[in-house]
């Protein structure tokens, strides 16, 4: 069990050496510092460019979703059209799709914008509460809410397979040292328990952490963003109630639903850790700020 353990840390430490000799390649072969943090910044936002057009164009595929002719609902578009006039949008597409659960969101840009709307808010909604919805989604589109979100989530990820990376030759060694060092105390799968074994959980540990830290900030912005879509849409329309009706009536005929959209639908979270990781803010505290608006 010594020998195994001894042919265990020579492999892992060769890997380390391995990796950590093809990390002094790229930096030795690296431009400046400022250089390589600007292209690791534009590899970062290409990324994120990149996968939130397919991203978009997957999504409306997926779903199916068709364009709703003007002569099928005139006294709708007579809405749509209104608030195009008032706010910083240019002729969005409006889509209809058959959702799992009544919803409406937004994609694309304040100049290339395409609003979906699940058919049954149609028989939901009266046309104030739908106006009011849609100046919501409208809102999205003038502040490029979707396509920020994208972005972020871009960079970041860019930035933590960059932390792996550089860490990648230490971990291998330590996850080795500690595989080791349990063959030879002759109990192999104690490695985890030993000094160099709760060193390694203690990094992975900070390094999920840092992670969820960035998620928190990224939702916490999200949440942000609904409400200043409320208060744009409040402004916009005029009726706080319209909105606060709708919301109040997608959440009732919402169920818990996990999948393509989970992120996307309005409903209320009980849980303190569903709550900082949701994109929506709870429908309760949405429908409190817009009736105690004037």
């Amino acid at each position: 069990m010594a020998l195994v353990g001894l042919f265990l840390l020579l492999w892992y430490l060769a890997l380390a050496t391995v990796s950590y000799w093809a990390l002094s390649i790229l930096r030795d072969s690296a431009p400046s510092p400022g250089a390589t943090l600007l292209l690791i910044l534009t590899v970062a936002i290409v990324g994120g460019v990149l996968s939130y057009r397919f991203g978009t164009k997957q999504l409306l595929s997926r779903l199916e979703a068709v364009e709703l002719p003007r002569s099928q609902a005139p006294a709708f578009y007579r809405r749509v059209d209104r608030l195009e006039s008032r706010m910083d949008v240019d002729s969005p597409t409006v889509l209809i799709a058959r959702l799992p659960t009544p919803n409406a969101f937004a994609l694309g840009s304040a100049r290339n914008g395409v609003i979906v709307l699940d058919r049954s808010l149609f028989r939901l909604l009266s046309l104030d509460e739908l106006e009011a919805l849609v100046a919501h989604e409208f809102a999205h589109l003038e502040s490029h809410d979707a396509f920020v979100q994208t972005l972020a989530y871009s960079v970041f990820r860019t930035a933590a397979g960059l932390v792996f990376l550089v860490l990648v030759p230490w971990l291998v060694a330590i996850a080795g040292i500690a595989r080791a060092v349990a063959w030879v105390r002759g109990t192999p799968r104690s490695w985890s328990r030993t000094l160099f074994g709760r060193l390694l959980g203690f990094i992975e540990g900070g390094v999920l952490i840092a992670l969820l830290a960035l998620t928190l900030v990224v939702r916490a912005h999200s949440r942000r963003r609904e409400y200043a879509a409320d208060d744009r849409a409040v402004t916009v329309t005029g009726k706080p109630m319209a909105l606060a009706r709708a919301l109040r009536t997608i959440e009732r005929a919402s169920v818990s639903h996990q999948g393509l959209l989970a992120t996307l639908y309005v409903h209320t979270e009980e849980d303190t850790l569903n709550r900082l990781l949701a994109t929506h803010p709870p429908t309760d505290e949405r429908v409190e700020r817009l009736a105690s608006r004037p």
